[in-house]
Order: C-alpha cells, then sequence, then structure tokens
C-alpha cells in the first residue's frame, strides 16, 4: 500500500484551523506533526528464515506551547475531526484561558533533497531481499570450520513527514532506509567468539549493487575466527589507537550528548556555560551534519520542520556551539539547529543527534601506529554508556589488537574501555587523515530510539584505562 502523499492529501484550510485550535486558550505556540510510515524486515537464524515482518503505521501529534508547559496529545485518526479534537486535547493541557482567536498563514517550505532513492525497496520482490540473508550464510560459513552459528537480518523503511506550526512552517520531507546485519559466532578452544557487521544508508535497494553482502558476511566470519586466537586484554592505562570508522559511537555518547541544548539548560552536561573555552586537544573539530547525503542520520528537515543543517561544535579544540530544537532555541533568542527529532508521531520531539563526526587530520595512520610502542589499537567498539554530568564513560571492545613496537600484533579478548570524555578529547595526540563513517546506530534517550551515524578518521589517545583481565 502507498504512502499518504502528505503535500497534497491535507488541505491547508483544515491545517490552519487545527493549529488555531490549539491555540484558541491562549497558548503562544501549536504544531501538527503527521507521519505515515511503512517497514519491511526479514530474519535469519540457523540457516532458516525465521520471520518476514511488514509493518505500517500512521498518525499525528499535537504539541501546543504555552509559557513554560507544554500539552500533548497524539491520534491515529487524520480526519479533521481528529485532529481537531487532538488539538482540543493539546490545548486543554497548556491553556492559560484568554479564549483568543489566532489566525495562521502556512507557506509550504521548498523542500531540501538529501537522498535520490534510485530504487525503492517497495519494488523489489521479498524473495530477492531473503535471497541475501542466504547468501550471507552462506559465505559465513564458508569460512571456518569453527563457525556454529550465522544471525543475519535485512530491513528497509519509507517514512513521510509534514510539520506545520503557528509560526508559518509548513514542511515535509521522505526518509527511505536499506540496511542489513550480520552476526557469526565461531567455537573454539576459548570458547564461544562473535563477530559483527552492518551496512545502512538512506538509499533504496540500489544499496546491494554498490555494497557486497559476501564481503559483509567474510568480514565478520573472519572477526569471529580471528578472536578465537585472542588473548586476555591488558588493564591498565596506555595509549589506544582508534580505527577510523569505529570510534565515532564514543565522541557520540562521550561528548555528543553533552553538547545537546536540553542537556545543558537542566545542568545535566559538563559542558554546561563553556562556549569559547578549550575543550579538546586543538586537532579536534567535531561536527553534527543532517545534510550528509546517503549517511543514517541524514534527513531534509527535522522532526519541528526547521532544514537539517551542517553545525559544527567544537571547532580546533574550542566548544562553539550546541545543538537546538524549537523549544531551547526560543528561550534562547537564536535560530534552531535542526536538531529536534522524535521517535515517531506518539511522541514530543526532542535534541538528538543527526551524523556526529571528528573531521579529518593530517597523519597517515600506519605512522600512528609506528608511533605507539606499545598500546591497543581498537578496530571495533561496541555499546556503551557515559554520565552526561560528568562525561564519565565504559566502551566495549568488541575487536582489539595489542600494539608492540610499533606493529599491530596479536588479538585480544573483549574488554573495556574506560575515560573520561573531556578529558579523551584533550588527550588526543595525533589524528589520521583516512576519514570513515561507521556502522548505522539507533540513538536511545528518554525512552525514544532516533537513527543516527557517526564516525572518524584513525586517532590516538595517549592514554586511556583498559578494563582487561590479563595481569
Amino acid at each position: 500500500m502507498s504512502l499518504i502523499d502528505l503535500s497534497h492529501d491535507f488541505e491547508t484550510s483544515v491545517l490552519e484551523r487545527v493549529l488555531a485550535k490549539g491555540r484558541s486558550t491562549g497558548a503562544g505556540f501549536s504544531e501538527i506533526f503527521i507521519e505515515d510510515k511503512r517497514a519491511m524486515g526479514a530474519g535469519l537464524d540457523d540457516g532458516k528464515v525465521e520471520a518476514v515482518s511488514n509493518a505500517r503505521s500512521s498518525g499525528a501529534g499535537i504539541r501546543v506551547i504555552n509559557g513554560e508547559t507544554t500539552g500533548f496529545a497524539y491520534t491515529s485518526d487524520l480526519t479533521e475531526k481528529g485532529l481537531m479534537a487532538a488539538a482540543e486535547a493539546a490545548a486543554a493541557a497548556a491553556s492559560s484561558g484568554d479564549g483568543g482567536t489566532h489566525t495562521v498563514s502556512l507557506q509550504a517550505l521548498t523542500r531540501q533533497q538529501v537522498n535520490n532513492i534510485r530504487i525503492a525497496p517497495t519494488s523489489v520482490p521479498k524473495a530477492r531481499k531473503v535471497e541475501l540473508l542466504t547468501i550471507a550464510n552462506d559465505v559465513a560459513r564458508g569460512i571456518d570450520n569453527s563457525i556454529v552459528q550465522v544471525s543475519a537480518s535485512y530491513g528497509d523503511s519509507e517514512r513521510r513527514i509534514l510539520v506545520v506550526n503557528s509560526d508559518g512552517v509548513f514542511a515535509t520531507d521522505e526518509q527511505v532506509r536499506t540496511n542489513f546485519r550480520i552476526t557469526v559466532v565461531a567455537n573454539g578452544d576459548t570458547g564461544m567468539q562473535t563477530g559483527f557487521d552492518s551496512l545502512g544508508y538512506t538509499i533504496g535497494f540500489e544499496l546491494f549493487d554498490e555494497e557486497s553482502i559476501e564481503e559483509l558476511a567474510q568480514r565478520a566470519a573472519r572477526q569471529a575466527v580471528t578472536k578465537l586466537k585472542a588473548r586476555p586484554a591488558p588493564s591498565g592505562a596506555m595509549p589506544v589507537v582508534i580505527k577510523c570508522g569505529s570510534g565515532g559511537v564514543l565522541f557520540h555518547e562521550a561528548c555528543g550528548h553533552g553538547l545537546e541544548a536540553d542537556l545543558v539548560a537542566r545542568g545535566a552536561s559538563v559542558y554546561a556555560n563553556r562556549v569559547g573555552e578549550q575543550v579538546a586537544s586543538p586537532l579536534v573539530t567535531l561536527v553534527d551534519d543532517g545534510t550528509m547525503t546517503r549517511e543514517w542520520g541524514a534527513i531534509g528537515i527535522d522532526d519541528e520542520g526547521h532544514k537539517a543543517q551542517r553545525n559544527v561544535l567544537i571547532e580546533n579544540g574550542i566548544l562553539t556551539d550546541y545543538m537546538w530544537d524549537h523549544i531551547r532555541s526560543r528561550q534562547e533568542g537564536r535560530a534552531p539547529s535542526g536538531n529536534g527529532r522524535r521517535q515517531s508521531y506518539e511522541h514530543l520531539p526532542m535534541v538528538r543527534m543527526t551524523n556526529t563526526f571528528v573531521m579529518n587530520g593530517t597523519e597517515n595512520p600506519d605512522d600512528i601506529v609506528r608511533a605507539t610502542e606499545k598500546g591497543v589499537y581498537v578496530a571495533k567498539l561496541g555499546g556503551g554508556s557515559v554520565n552526561t554530568a560528568t562525561g564519565d564513560f565504559v566502551f566495549g571492545m568488541t575487536e582489539a589488537y595489542l600494539i608492540e613496537n610499533g606493529e599491530i600484533t596479536e588479538p585480544l579478548r573483549e574488554g573495556n574501555l574506560i575515560g573520561n570524555g573531556p578529558q579523551v578529547l584533550a588527550d588526543i595526540d595525533l589524528l589520521g587523515n583516512d576519514f570513515a563513517m561507521g556502522n548505522p546506530g539507533t540513538c536511545g534517550k528518554d525512552g525514544q530510539g532516533v537513527p543516527v551515524g557517526d564516525g572518524q578518521p584513525t586517532l590516538r589517545v595517549k592514554s586511556m584505562t583498559i578494563g582487561g583481565t590479563a595481569a
């Protein structure tokens, strides 16, 4: 079933009446967020396709802001009656009772095209999508006899949104995402070891003309097999070299969240009130960019109707700005930065990252390793946690190697990277020229998840704590 053409299926006069209803009790701002989304997924485990799913959801969220009070209601009824009922409920929640009449004139925003879709996923037979899972399974199992389990998943989605508000915003966007993930388990004398890899872009099924599922499966399988020979990770403070693309998640978690204006306003960020200060090594320039074509966090507009943009957060080590949504930017008398995002029409928007990354340096990545007498080379980071108020974090290393005499040597069993975000930023002493984005991700915050990307060039942190088990 085709998605709703949101730019044409809702009469402007209807939307204006709904916005007016939202402000009818005296609120200064009202907003309609309409979403129509479909998703398809397929999974394989132990050589069998276990699930082929299709999902469809559509609805509207109505937000009304009166001073410091926000009223919010959502509905799956997209008729004028349903929208008016939701607007009335949101208005009542934010009511101040002046009963005034408010007129809004909506002018359509020229759509900002971030991605071009060449092959719509809906045009591809499900059998072809399932075939990709089988190919990945066969390739991974063929790498080594130690492979005992392969799990793979395929997914694609299409999301259309319409945002209108009482400031006159009228904006639409269409977001298509396609992804593939594979997990491989190998069994040996050291027990079971896992390899993982994934692909994901805001493009269509042409992803599989441009990227090789066979190579993806091989990488995941070899990672698992290599870890069978791994020695325990060392423990203690030492230099850490992080491979290009693999460490972006560290910067996303360890400093990116701390640069979101809502956390700054709540005093829950170690970066509060530090604009203009040196917060990182002069080598570091940190950017959040929702306009990055193809990348997982790319959007035409944010979920408040503002155009996505490129925001420099840290430049040459100096904190230059935060990320902003409608509420926080309005409070500070400045423009939004295109970072107001929400999981769905059932959720309120909040400040969120898009594609967050450290820009290129000048060093050859091989020279960075050669300059490290003894340390750890992290080829892939796993999940982690961070305290944004202090910057303290812990991240898992899912693929890492020892560095000895300036060479990458033995693989290491999984351990942890332990540190403090501001300290790590300050301790980056070598930055490579091989920038790459990492795997597609989903960022969780206050119970909501949104797609994000992250990346960085190969870099060295002169000292980090390794939480390993070796004496």
